[in-house]
């Protein structure tokens, strides 16, 4: 049996582009190109039936390290909290204060991209901080 060495992150969602772009603003990652004899995503998408415009959206890390995003739209909204969800790691490494200060910023930012800040959870004998937060469609995640 061979080992899986990729995977794909797949999120259902009201608004796949507006979802896609988003993350790409967390993660620094990139909007592949069209398919090809497509100039842009637009022109791909009016190419397509009209319940199929709009369906989908992929990003993807542009150094090929980390996992692929695709979004999809389904017709039901969110309404019971993620069993999996994605920890964005902002404080690798770092304790305290420091550590605090690095959530804090990112936390700032994503905010202003949409995100909602849900709560912080503080250093305990086990753990490091982290703040529990929501992207633009109520999806949890933590800065970490």
């Amino acid at each position: 049996m061979s080992s899986i060495k990729q995977f794909q992150v797949t999120f259902d969602c009201a608004e796949p582009e507006r979802v896609a772009r988003f993350w790409c603003e967390v993660l620094g990652y990139v909007v592949p190109p069209p398919p090809e004899g497509f100039a842009t995503w637009d022109d791909f998408n009016r190419s397509l039936p009209p319940e199929d415009q709009g369906s989908w959206f992929v990003c993807s890390d542009p150094s090929g390290v980390g996992p692929r995003m695709y979004f999809q739209r389904v017709p039901e909204g969110k309404v019971v909290k993620n069993r999996v969800h994605l920890c964005v790691r902002v404080g690798t490494g770092l304790v305290g204060e420091e550590r605090l200060a690095t959530l804090e910023a990112e936390c700032a930012r994503l905010v202003a991209l949409g995100a909602v800040r849900v709560r912080l959870l503080p250093a305990d004998d086990d753990n490091e901080s982290c703040i529990v937060m929501q992207d633009i469609e109520g999806n949890e995640f933590c800065l970490d």
